[in-house]
């Protein structure tokens, strides 16, 4: 079973947010900071769109080979 991660976008500054992947264990509990931003962005839908990449490529990263 793998663990779910979690993405979330936070706004600690007006005007600045910040995405970051939370990933927990198979209760969904005891998060931990997997990755996240280096900078803010300027507005939530960009710091969502770069979330978003970055969840994919951990996806792909711990996705089973199929080479052989």
């Amino acid at each position: 079973m793998t663990h779910p991660i979690e993405l979330t976008i936070e706004e600690p500054l007006p005007g600045a947010f910040v995405w970051q992947l939370l990933e927990t264990d198979e209760q969904g509990t005891h998060p931990r900071v997997l990755n996240k931003a280096y900078d803010a962005a300027e507005s939530y839908e960009l710091a969502l769109s770069a979330g978003q990449r970055a969840l994919k490529s951990a996806i792909r990263d711990r996705a089973p080979s199929n080479r052989g």
